[in-house]
């Protein structure tokens, strides 16, 4: 088994340089409910890595701390460099992270279209309407159909056109796989296949096992608000005792 270590200053200022995304030491709390516990991870750029656990084990407290919502009362968050720890949700969205929120959160009395132009961030050469309709077909043809009329799936690809109309340089994705038939689990992982080949920097919060070591490049496995994994793939895959004690396979 393999930790993260937690060193001094002068790692941690390599950490802010090296990685598009570092969370150094981070403890974030619920009220006076202490949740995060010293988490340190780390996404390079063009990397898609997976953040792992059982239910409660601190994923989703993990991506609020990153995009804002739940702002760590210790440690630090830094993206391409700079300090996001203490920033608002809406100022780290506009430096460049992108979420696929747990439960899809797309807005159900708008249509699809209205759902996507209302993320737009046109950049250079990025992500644009045409380009999202291409990824996802289907919401080409659902374009003026309200969303809360689609089935999951199809919400879902809705969930992460949105978040790519942002034009993030990170893309944060909490259970994109939850609550979906295993042929639409099958498409979204291609989907994300593609967006990785495409070099989009991704942290992928899953409890399907499978379906995240097919798509990323490592893995972090988290109990009780701390890491207690992080590696390859293949390593996670053949340590029985990680998948027994902290992912119940």
């Amino acid at each position: 088994m393999s930790h993260e270590s937690t060193r001094g200053p002068t790692h941690h200022s390599s950490l802010i340089t090296q990685y598009l995304l570092a969370l150094h030491n981070v403890h974030s709390y619920y009220g006076d409910s202490h949740i995060l516990h010293g988490v340190s991870l780390h996404v390079a750029p063009g990397e898609c890595v997976a953040l792992l656990g059982r239910n409660g084990a601190g994923k989703t407290t993990t991506i609020r701390t990153v995009i804002g919502f739940t702002p760590a009362r210790e440690g630090s968050v830094t993206f391409q460099g700079q300090d996001v720890t203490r920033l608002p949700p809406h100022r780290i969205a506009r430096l460049g992270v992108g979420l696929v929120p747990q439960g899809r959160r797309i807005f159900p009395d708008l249509t699809v279209s209205e759902n996507l132009r209302l993320a737009e961030r046109p950049h250079a050469d990025g992500w644009t309407l045409p380009k999202v309709h291409d990824y996802f077909p289907r919401l080409r043809e659902r374009a003026h159909q309200r969303a809360g009329t689609m089935s999951g799936g199809e919400q879902q690809m809705l969930a992460i056109g949105r978040a790519l109309m942002t034009n993030p340089t990170l893309l944060l994705m909490d259970e994109p796989s939850e609550g979906l038939s295993p042929i639409l689990v099958r498409e979204i992982g291609r989907i994300v296949g593609e967006l990785k080949r495409e070099r989009l920097s991704i942290l992928l919060v899953e409890q399907n096992l499978p379906f995240a070591l097919s798509l990323v490049d490592r893995v972090y496995v988290m109990n009780k608000g701390q890491i207690v994994f992080s590696g390859s793939p293949d390593a996670l895959a053949a340590d029985e005792t990680v998948k027994h004690q902290f992912l119940g396979v």
